[in-house]
């Protein structure tokens, strides 16, 4: 996806959603730091890079949402891997709901003003 500079808007609007969106990449399999950079990479507003993703997985471990694991490399170091713990899936349950709640709310504001 090709994709114009964000607004500052698209940018405050993507931290709030960033996440939601790494939890829901683990949510199918375990991944590394830097696979999950690139599967945002390609969602194009989306995109965010090591600076922003390697706090956020570091935090999401901390507070009990991810585990790791270690898996030898073919080429080069060994990979650090993330994965959900039960605690994450909950809280992507709960985060999954809000968000859909919050963008029914903005898509009937814009389709009809909210109901005026």
């Amino acid at each position: 996806m090709s994709a114009s500079p964000p607004t500052e808007w698209t940018s405050q609007l993507r931290r709030g959603a960033l996440e939601l969106c790494v939890l829901g990449i683990l949510r199918a399999e375990a991944s590394y730091g830097y696979e999950i950079v690139a599967t945002l990479g390609k969602l194009g507003p989306l995109a965010a890079n090591e600076n922003t993703v390697y706090p956020l997985l570091r935090r999401l471990k901390n507070d009990a949402q991810l585990e790791t694991f270690i898996v030898e490399s073919p080429s080069g170091p060994p990979r650090q891997y993330y994965r959900l713990t039960s605690q994450g899936r909950r809280r992507l349950q709960a985060l999954e709901k809000e968000w859909t709640e919050l963008a029914r709310a903005v898509e009937l504001s814009l389709s009809n003003g909210g109901g005026s």
